[in-house]
């Protein structure tokens, strides 16, 4: 069996490292693909996973990457042959099985699904967790009904989901987008996208919250949650909804039910981890269609020993953009 290159966690009731091990390939499971992995993206969600503590993975030793895409180099079904182009993104990858950060990987062949031909691997990984999540997102407000110039707001607009939702609003022909983000030294990039105006967290929260404020939001899509969330409810139009996707500003919601009682607005979760296959083709297929956006979002290729920078600046909140990891690095 080869030999390859992977970022491992492990932790014990003392002792806890990450960092590059060699390993040896291990028979194919049942079920399962053999993937040479060409790219992987860095997610908030991974520098949990590579964090003490973190909440995320139960069992150790680990390798995290919550998506990946590449070439199939082994399989035991009919549904993949050896030299298809493929990707993952969800379910247990990087949590309940090893994940992307390794050169070579087993994934079960329910997680999978083909790329798109007009979709490079690179381009699946750019969007990666975050272009999915997004894109999950804007299809799902889209079904709304809004008028082109209702105002939506996105919040941590600087971070992947938040950018590619802005721009997936965008070439849908939403014209009246506000961008939330507390980065000031990061909104270079928002100032030239169409339609946007850019709004720090304060110049939208009342001093006071109160149980309702000044009706203002058509639509939000709140990559952020915490007390972020919590401040903008109150000033969600009339049968407005949230769309709910993130949680880098905590996980505690602090409401009232004024607004669902009174304005009948909906807070509306978005799962982008078990969704199922059909569905996920279609996003994709609907992320290909719009690829050029892609020119458009900050992105940063690193190889696989030059990761923990990117996971100590997500941690840090101080990461814009997307990183993903060329895993091109000979074992």
């Amino acid at each position: 069996m080869k030999e390859y290159l992977a970022f491992e966690i492990s932790q014990t009731d003392h002792v806890f490292s990450r960092g590059l091990v060699r390993k040896q390939e291990k028979p194919l499971k049942e079920q399962h693909v053999r993937v040479s992995v060409q790219y992987s993206g860095i997610n908030y969600k991974d520098a949990l996973a590579a964090t003490k503590d973190g909440g995320i993975i139960k069992e150790y030793p680990k390798i995290p990457g919550i998506d990946l895409a590449g070439e199939v180099i082994e399989s035991n079904t009919d549904d993949f042959k050896v030299g298809d182009k493929v990707l993952a993104t969800g379910f247990g990858l990087g949590v309940l099985e090893n994940g992307g950060f390794s050169q070579s990987q087993q994934v079960p062949t329910d997680w999978l699904i083909k790329l798109p031909e007009s979709f490079t691997t690179k381009e699946a990984m750019t969007f990666g967790t975050a272009g999915f999540t997004a894109a999950l997102s804007v299809l799902t407000l889209d079904k709304q009904g809004l008028s082109n110039e209702a105002p939506i707001y996105v919040t941590g607009a600087t971070g992947g989901v938040g950018g590619f939702a802005i721009l997936l609003l965008q070439q849908l022909g939403y014209q009246n987008i506000t961008a939330i983000s507390r980065k000031k030294e990061q909104e270079n990039h928002l100032v030239n996208w169409k339609n946007l105006e850019i709004k720090k967290p304060e110049e939208v929260l009342a001093d006071k919250i109160k149980p309702l404020s000044k009706q203002k939001i058509s639509a939000l899509i709140d990559t952020v949650g915490g007390d972020l969330l919590s401040g903008l409810l109150p000033q969600i139009k009339q049968n407005g909804r949230v769309y709910a996707c993130g949680n880098v500003g905590g996980n505690q919601l602090n409401t009232t039910i004024l607004p669902f009682i009174l304005r009948g607005i909906q807070l509306i979760g978005i799962d982008s981890v078990t969704i199922e296959q059909g569905k996920r083709k279609e996003i994709w297929q609907f992320l290909s269609e719009n690829k050029q956006i892609l020119t458009q979002m900050p992105c940063q290729e690193v190889l696989l020993p030059a990761i923990d920078g990117t996971i100590s600046s997500l941690l840090k909140g101080t990461h814009f953009g997307r990183t993903i990891i060329n895993l091109g690095v000979k074992a």
